[in-house]
């Protein structure tokens, strides 16, 4: 097996390649902004409903270029100890011990001691510095809307010099900026200052066509008729009212679980039976009834007929 490249792509196809054969199907607005983002290295913003493929992204450059992906998962209450660095408290106060049992208490020397590298946690923030030239990792900022602002006003700090100054050690800077990729489900508006430094892209729900072709790279082991089924009723199912459409990713686990059913197509019962593959919310799941999921199936099976038929 040849070892793979941990080179940026050299053009937009190379690009949508590079992506294929990590098995993701991307169309080529996408395939444009992410290929810009490598050459201009510039964070790459990507917005969008949960399971579109977002986080993906970030997991297919870390295979495709073969560089570590460093992952900093948002949530609310994110701060400075848990994303960049902390230092090791419990490890630094044995050694002041045993410095001091030593007869070594000499202030300065104490500090030089227990403030060094060895006693400091790195976080993903400051992993994701560290990568040396050529090797730079892929560094993934996801779901950045569930953090406050105040740590989306220090985060901008960090994209726009990739340094990090430690009171203690002094500013560490990357010897090559990570590849980065910050992706949120827009729960709430990102600050223009933070977007400004990077390429936006919204990233939406697949067409009838992509999902196809997306549940056959991920799902191979499903027939023609089931997959057609399957992307069907999730895209039939889009178009309801619901408060939360299901995903790419629900596509996948909704095909894998009616193989795992050894289903060859679908039917009103076995909507009924795995819709909480789908669907999250029991709102949802109440207006999708078998009666409805019913009526639903034949609008996809006479839409398949009609395409068949033309």
């Amino acid at each position: 097996m040849s070892e793979v490249s941990s080179e940026i792509p050299g053009s937009i196809d190379e690009t949508m390649a590079l992506m294929a054969n990590e098995g993701y199907v991307a169309d080529r607005s996408l395939a444009t902004v992410l290929y810009l983002s490598l050459k201009m290295g510039r964070p790459l913003f990507l917005e969008g409903e949960a399971g579109v493929g977002k986080t993906e992204i970030a997991k297919v450059l870390s295979r495709g270029l073969n560089r570590p992906l460093i992952r900093l998962q948002c949530y609310e209450g994110l701060d400075i100890s848990s994303a960049v660095y902390e230092w090791n408290y419990a490890a630094q106060m044995i050694e002041i011990r045993m410095m001091e049992a030593g007869g070594n208490v000499d202030q300065k020397l104490l500090e030089e001691g227990v403030f060094s590298e060895k006693f400091l946690i790195k976080r993903p923030l400051l992993q994701a510095l560290e990568g040396e030239p050529g090797r730079a990792p892929i560094l993934l900022i996801d779901e950045l809307d569930r953090t406050d602002e105040a740590f989306e006003a220090f985060l901008l700090e960090i994209l726009s010099d990739f340094q990090i100054t430690i009171p203690e050690l002094g500013t560490i800077k990357a010897k090559e900026p990570p590849i980065v990729i910050i992706t949120t489900n827009r729960t709430r508006e990102i600050h223009d200052a933070l977007k400004r430094r990077c390429l936006y892209h919204w990233l939406d729900y697949p067409d009838g066509a992509r999902e196809l072709a997306i549940l056959n790279a991920k799902v191979p082991g499903a027939g023609g008729v089931l997959s057609e089924e399957i992307v069907g009723f999730v895209q039939k199912l889009r178009q309801q009212n619901l408060f939360k459409s299901p995903g790419v990713a629900e596509t996948i686990d909704w095909a894998t679980a009616l193989i795992e059913l050894d289903k060859i197509a679908i039917d009103p019962q076995t909507i009924s039976d795995t819709i909480g593959v789908l669907l999250k919310y029991q709102d949802d799941i109440a207006k999708i009834d078998q009666s409805e999921g019913k009526r639903l199936l034949d609008e996809v099976r006479s839409d398949l007929k009609a395409g068949q038929a033309a």
